[in-house]
């Protein structure tokens, strides 16, 4: 079981774009610390911080192989992020088939407008 950080979970954690590219290149590879640092403009503590917040939610852990730690991406999380977004695709798919209607009545009228008054607008 992921130990969550009591001030923070997944979504907060994704929310930041710095953790959200970290993100990105693990789920190419795992990867060293100082290689993640080579990624980013900002100091090997900054770097740090940011992956602490993602190993505090779950998102990755750490190997240490000698003197080097390595960062893995834990997909468990990020599928909990995609399962708990994927209940809003029905919505959407709802309302994006109502614009679909509508803006095919839309255009059925325009149709017969120009139809009934024998000249086209455009």
């Amino acid at each position: 079981m992921v130990r969550i950080a009591a001030d923070i979970d997944v979504f907060q954690a994704i929310a930041d774009p710095t953790r959200r590219r970290m993100l990105g290149l693990l789920a190419e590879r795992e990867r060293p610390v100082m290689e993640l640092v080579d990624h980013f403009d900002i100091t090997q503590p900054s770097v740090s911080q940011h992956l602490r917040v993602l190993r505090d939610v779950g998102l990755v852990s750490i190997r240490k192989a000698g003197r080097q730690r390595i960062y893995q991406l834990n997909s468990g999380p990020i599928r909990n992020v995609a399962d708990w977004v994927r209940q809003f695709e029905r919505f959407w798919d709802e309302r994006l088939d109502r614009l679909e209607g509508y803006l095919a009545g839309q255009r059925r009228n325009a149709s017969k407008h120009r139809t009934t008054t024998g000249h086209d607008d455009e």
